[in-house]
């Protein structure tokens, strides 16, 4: 947590310019949060203070004669130090537990419900990111021969995830073939990590039986093939991207147009989402920290999940800087510990 520059009455101004500003939208003036003073301030007092907030930062003024609105420091400094807690409604809570205890340990199913409650309880964008491929743990793979030296491989993992993926391979396979490769890795390999059956076939490659075995050296190229592709590769769930619509700040066509291809460009979200997997608990990123032009009017809450008490993937909610923080970071805290909890295996 950052240091505390301000003084008492100073972080209760900003803290009500902040959350008068979050409800409303319109910049705040010295007689609207004279009306809220606890100490019966006047409004000359408050505009001194509110002046001084600007000068350090934490405010902006974006005209002359208008009230004051958050810089992103400001926001920060709330964040970090002004939130009251806030526990989510029993009927959140509710929604959210029958929601996830249908889908269970199947995460395959969580990663396409989570997204769309976060949407729904918090008019945001919600979104879940998938741990890395080379973390998933095998439970099904097949072939499927499509035309000349292209082949569909399918990939389910133990969570019941399933990816495809089409790989270019250097000869042409039967689809018989195929079928005993993709029997082979399951017989082998089930159970096991992918990075761990990618370290065992590089060791099969060396084994002078695999030069003379069709179907070992089969399996091993083409398991080789489909673990090269995949091992980094992430899936990126958004649900309620059109909420963004909803907020004045992107009413502007071109920061709209900007923020909607960062939608589709999905890797440059998970690369910064990623940053959030080392951190443990809610972590909040707010516009110009994010170092990424498109997403400077955006706020990022995220918080990381746990497979097996491993880290995992992230949750979370991106919308705009004027967002209600205390609800949405009860949300992303209580949904990424319940689903770490619901992925975790018990000890046998």
């Amino acid at each position: 947590m950052q240091e505390k520059p301000i003084d008492a009455r100073a972080e209760e101004i900003l803290k009500k310019v902040i959350v008068n500003y979050i409800l409303t939208g319109e910049p705040v003036g010295s007689r609207t949060i004279a009306k809220l003073s606890r100490e019966g301030l006047s409004p000359a007092s408050i505009r001194n203070v509110m002046a001084d907030l600007e000068e350090m930062g934490f405010l902006a003024q974006p005209h002359t004669s208008a009230g004051r609105v958050p810089t992103d420091k400001g926001y920060r400094y709330y964040v970090d130090g002004l939130l009251d807690p806030f526990r989510l409604a029993p009927r959140d809570r509710a929604l959210i537990d029958e929601s996830l205890s249908r889908v269970a340990s199947e995460f395959g199913e969580a990663i396409e419900i989570i997204p769309k409650l976060l949407s729904r309880l918090s008019s945001q964008v919600g979104y879940v990111i998938t741990p890395p491929i080379r973390d998933a743990v095998l439970k099904h793979i097949e072939f499927v021969r499509l035309h000349e030296r292209r082949v569909l491989c399918v990939f389910v993992d133990r969570s019941g995830v399933v990816s495809h993926r089409i790989i270019e391979v250097g000869e042409e396979y039967a689809q018989a073939d195929l079928d005993r490769a993709g029997r082979y890795l399951v017989e082998e390999f089930a159970g096991l990590v992918l990075g761990e059956i990618r370290s065992r076939l590089v060791a099969l490659m060396a084994q002078e039986k695999a030069a003379f075995d069709v179907l070992l050296r089969n399996a091993i190229n083409l398991g080789t093939l489909y673990l090269n592709a995949e091992q980094d590769e992430r899936r990126l769930v958004l649900e309620g991207t059109a909420n963004i619509m909803k907020h004045p700040e992107f009413a502007d066509m071109d920061t709209m147009r900007r923020l909607f291809e960062t939608f589709e460009e999905k890797h440059h979200l998970v690369k910064l989402l990623d940053r959030c997997l080392d951190a443990s608990g809610v972590r909040v990123v707010i516009g110009s920290e994010t170092d990424d032009p498109a997403l400077g009017s955006l706020a990022l809450v995220a918080s990381p999940y746990q497979v097996d008490q491993r880290s995992a993937g992230v949750v979370g909610l991106l919308g705009p800087t004027r967002m209600e923080y205390q609800r949405a970071v009860a949300l992303v805290d209580y949904i990424s510990r319940l689903l770490s909890s619901l992925l975790t295996s018990p000890p046998h």
